[in-house]
């Protein structure tokens, strides 16, 4: 089964954790495959991390099964001055409900979140490799930010990206995901889900995306059991690290390399 499946849960944090947990209960129930879990240091301003420890217990029992840590933004708000254009507005308020936290960053901006997040994710004890934007939305200057960084990888809607040294290797990984923020959304995302089988069904890497709004419906939930049901009958579940170390081997040593050439 050469065929790769990463799932992941988003905007993981205490705030969402309830729902979080019913969509963990979901995917575990159909066998426990690897999840990468996409956690917010500070969902919304709305309580850190560091400060809920019944939280912090979850996550690491769900580390000690197999999952990881992704840094997920840190407030996952869209706080930047707001849009001119009508496109932009169109991208930042409408169509992420002014959710994607990174699109308008300037460098040091982005760059100071990237650091405090991964800084507090880290002293949990958690190994961080990945960062995902939130809405999966990254300004120029961020892209330029997480390349300071000791990043391993970052995502958008439609591949994973790796990073090295300043350059970056794309993988082509479309993403299914849900849309649950009113009923006329809903029907459609289920309609989208059940083609999306069939249209990404040769692609080598595909990404399923959960919310934790869609653990509110019911008739979601059971649409997600029936697609993730199908794929995992076909393809090989990792988490997003997993799938960039097996699918860019030389990064599995980046780490570890020293001047010379020579690993440790």
């Amino acid at each position: 089964m050469s065929a790769r499946l990463c799932i992941a849960v988003h905007d993981v944090a205490p705030a969402t954790w309830p729902q979080c947990a019913r969509l963990l209960n979901l995917v575990d129930a159909l066998g426990a495959p690897p999840l990468t879990l996409l956690v917010v240091p500070d969902w919304h301003a709305q309580g850190r991390i560091d400060a809920a420890p019944q939280f912090r217990r979850a996550i690491d029992a769900r580390i000690a099964r197999g999952d990881e840590v992704a840094l997920h933004g840190y407030f996952h708000r869209d706080d930047a001055p707001a849009p001119h254009s009508p496109a932009a507005w169109l991208r930042r308020r409408v169509l992420t409900a002014g959710e994607g936290e990174f699109a308008a960053l300037d460098a040091d901006t982005a760059e100071s979140r990237l650091h405090a997040g991964l800084d507090l994710l880290r002293r949990q004890g958690w190994a961080v490799d990945g960062f995902v934007p939130p809405a999966w939305l990254a300004s120029a200057a961020t892209r330029r930010a997480l390349q300071r960084t000791d990043l391993r990888w970052t995502s958008t809607h439609t591949a994973l990206v790796a990073l090295d040294r300043g350059s970056e290797q794309r993988i082509a990984a479309p993403c299914l995901t849900a849309s649950p923020r009113s009923r006329w959304r809903r029907a459609a995302s289920r309609v989208f889900l059940h083609a999306g089988l069939r249209l990404t069904a040769r692609a080598p890497l595909v990404r399923v995306g959960l919310h934790p709004a869609d653990a509110d419906h019911d008739e979601l939930l059971v649409c997600w059991r029936e697609v993730l049901t199908a794929l995992l009958a076909v393809r090989r579940a990792a988490t997003k690290s997993q799938a960039i170390s097996a699918l860019v081997p030389e990064r599995r040593n980046r780490k570890a390399a020293v001047p010379g050439g020579i690993s440790q």
